[in-house]
């Protein structure tokens, strides 16, 4: 019933939030007799900022339309070469003649996005910067909301399958990067691989600042998952989908709930931002308003998750603690991190990131003792949070280029 109240407030504020826009617009555009009143400024902020809060955020793209290599500009293209009901794989392909592609020699790299609110977009800046020196492909997971209910559940295993596919099409040669939530996934995914002695185990992988043992400086998330019982996220985020949508009665935990979650995690600092965004509007700070108009229109884009996959993720990843404790088991087959053993592994974690904890990720080591000390890196990036290890200055400076160092050394 959440969900239905939901989009009938959605379908009320509509109408208003266009008024806004269109006010906003007739009181800042110089072409307007209302653009030259007394206080129109103020009022054109006002209407903007009203319609940015109460407007409804589409997933944005990724729009990586060019890079640059060794001083020459080149075209991307980004295209979709493995399609499933529940992600894409994407890849930005360099429009190159196949002759000076394969002259670059550039390793190919798989990043594995978050399905964990947001879209992969958000990961926008770490393709960016890796496209300078990498071939890269990311998972563009879907919206639960669009899946149809044909399509059956999604569970966490299902998430481990379709990465163990999406490394096998790309072939052994490949590096895997994941980010944050599919840390334990991924790991569980090359685990399972390395146990089976599958021909097509990655080069290497990178684990960024993930749950891979949670009970390691435990954050606001981790408790959370501890001291709510199981039945309380059954019974309190979970909702199943209204008839708008193609995905119709399936369950999923509801982007909306989700985005209320991240704002209510730092409403102050929230609030202090969307005052200051008026306050740029005022002045006239076009670059401060337009960074700030960026920034959340990738921030309050969300999508639905699958229930069966939120749920088991919380169960097996933040409350039985089944990855570091050795008891997990994927179709039966118990996950031995242990079994790896020529795949190189580089763990990434912020100093102050508030989201995973500092020693959560640095975790995987331990659990991959059968990896060679020489092909194993641990790397804590200083004064980061958990965004800076994969988006901005830090990102860019120090981050991927660590990266790229620790690939070119394990090809």
């Amino acid at each position: 019933m959440l969900y239905q109240l939901h989009e009938m407030q959605r379908s009320f504020l509509t109408p208003l939030m266009q008024w806004a826009d269109a006010s906003s617009k007739l009181f800042s555009n110089p072409v307007s007799p209302f653009a030259h009143t007394p206080f129109s400024q103020r009022i054109a902020a006002g209407y903007e900022l009203m319609y940015r809060l109460g407007k409804e955020y589409q997933k944005p793209a990724f729009g990586l339309d060019t890079t640059t290599i060794a001083g020459k500009e080149v075209a991307i293209h980004e295209r979709t070469v493995l399609e499933k009901p529940f992600c894409k794989l994407l890849h930005f392909r360099k429009d190159l003649p196949d002759a000076e592609f394969a002259a670059l020699n550039q390793p190919s790299v798989l990043v594995v996005a978050p399905l964990s609110g947001h879209h992969a977009t958000l990961l926008r800046d770490t393709v960016r910067a890796l496209l300078v020196e990498h071939d890269v492909y990311i998972t563009d997971w879907t919206d639960a909301r669009m899946v149809p209910l044909a399509a059956g559940p999604f569970h966490l295993d299902d998430y481990i399958f379709y990465v163990q596919d999406f490394i096998r099409h790309l072939g052994p040669e490949v590096h895997v990067i994941s980010v944050c939530q599919p840390t334990v996934p991924v790991l569980a995914a090359i685990a399972l691989m390395a146990s089976n002695d599958d021909p097509k185990l990655p080069r290497t992988m990178t684990m960024m600042g993930g749950p891979i043992d949670p009970r390691k400086s435990p954050t606001a998330v981790n408790d959370l998952a501890i001291e709510k019982p199981f039945s309380w996220f059954e019974n309190t985020v979970i909702y199943a989908v209204p008839g708008n949508y193609p995905g119709f009665g399936r369950k999923v935990y509801p982007g909306f709930l989700q985005h209320a979650g991240f704002i209510a995690m730092n409403p102050g600092r929230h609030a202090q931002s969307h005052r200051e965004f008026y306050q740029h509007l005022v002045r006239g700070d076009d670059d401060s308003a337009e960074a700030h108009r960026q920034f959340y229109d990738e921030y309050n884009a969300v999508l639905d998750m699958p229930a069966e996959y939120y749920l088991d993720t919380i169960k097996t990843v933040f409350q039985d603690f089944s990855l570091p404790k050795g008891t997990w088991e994927v179709g039966g087959q118990l996950v031995r991190p242990q079994d790896i053993k020529n795949v190189a592994l580089l763990t990434v974690e912020g100093e102050l990131d508030d989201i995973s904890g500092l020693g959560q990720t640095s975790a995987a080591h331990g659990l991959c003792s059968s990896i060679p000390p020489e092909k194993k890196l641990e790397f804590v990036v200083p004064k980061a949070g958990h965004y800076g290890i994969f988006s901005g200055r830090r990102w860019r400076e120090i981050v991927c280029p660590k990266i790229t160092g620790f690939i070119q050394a394990n090809r």
